[in-house]
């Protein structure tokens, strides 16, 4: 980088001022949880580690900071030692121009949260296409019937089908509501049911399946093989968000016990409403690193 270290330490700092600023300004109260006792951190005595390459970062947890400046930012990420990224839109670039800024940091889309509901899916495959990812996810859906998560459920088939003729794998996020019956039914079973696993693949958030009060790993295993990506979000004592090893998730015990067949290609560091994004991708990129399990 042609920055002097001086110059790099002066921006970075700014870059947290303002953006954290921005969060605190926006902060919600984070949701409390109802999740199992007994998450506590393990001791991770394995001598088994994350590679590299698989450990990537949502851009979302840094949405404030690349709102006020996006180049210097990633030039951060960068820094830190991410190489992957897991996109959440393109800040008012187009699909070349913020594939360029990347490629400038030497930074990767190795994903990319997309709706196709309402999108033109087509548009959507020819960005993946310039933004050079292979992998994507519905962020977010919720529904008030089992009916409607069917009929949603599939709209996603359809989409999963197109995505997959383009050579990029769909998929979806979870958050915690999908787990909680309606009519004695889970949303995401009927989403799992009513998808194939041709088409549509999940990303597990992994702070949300705590909070729903489900066993992130006996999950692991209802859907052996279609889980490729794991969102890493830590939880606090308190229900809220925490910064990576710092809360209460024991993710030695996940990682350590869903390793089988490698089926997981993206450890993604995420935090909803970071009060310093930089801090939290900094810590965050540290502990997948130096975890052992």
């Amino acid at each position: 980088m042609s920055d002097s270290p001086k110059s790099r330490l002066s921006r970075r700092a700014m870059l947290r001022t303002t953006a954290g600023a921005a969060a605190v300004a926006g902060l919600a109260a984070a949701t409390a949880g109802t999740a199992q006792a007994g998450w506590g951190h393990g001791g991770g005595h394995g001598g088994r580690r994350l590679p590299k390459e698989r450990i990537a970062v949502q851009l979302y947890t840094l949405r404030n900071a690349l709102e006020a400046d996006l180049e210097g930012t990633l030039e951060e990420l960068s820094d830190i030692g991410y190489r992957n990224v897991e996109l959440a839109g393109t800040y008012g670039r187009t699909a070349k121009e913020f594939r360029a800024i990347l490629d400038r940091y030497r930074l990767k889309a190795v994903s990319a949260h997309v709706d196709f509901r309402g999108a033109d899916v087509d548009q959507l495959i020819d960005d993946a296409r310039i933004l050079g990812y292979h992998m994507a996810d519905c962020a977010y859906a919720n529904f008030g019937t089992i009916a409607e998560w069917a009929s949603f459920a599939q709209e996603l088939e359809t989409a999963g089908k197109a995505f997959r003729k383009a050579g990029i794998a769909y998929g979806y996020h979870n958050h915690a509501h999908e787990f909680q019956a309606i009519d004695g039914v889970r949303p995401f079973d009927v989403i799992a049911r009513t998808t194939t696993r041709r088409n549509i693949h999940f990303e597990y958030d992994l702070y949300w399946l705590v909070v729903a009060g489900v066993d992130p790993v006996r999950e692991f295993y209802r859907q052996f093989g279609r889980v490729r990506q794991f969102h890493v979000k830590d939880r606090a004592d308190d229900g809220g968000f925490a910064d990576l090893g710092t809360g209460n998730i024991d993710f030695a015990r996940i990682f350590r016990e869903t390793w089988a067949g490698g089926a997981v290609l993206h450890y993604v560091v995420e935090h909803d409403q970071p009060t310093d994004p930089l801090h939290t991708a900094e810590v965050g990129y540290d502990y997948l690193r130096n975890l052992r399990f």
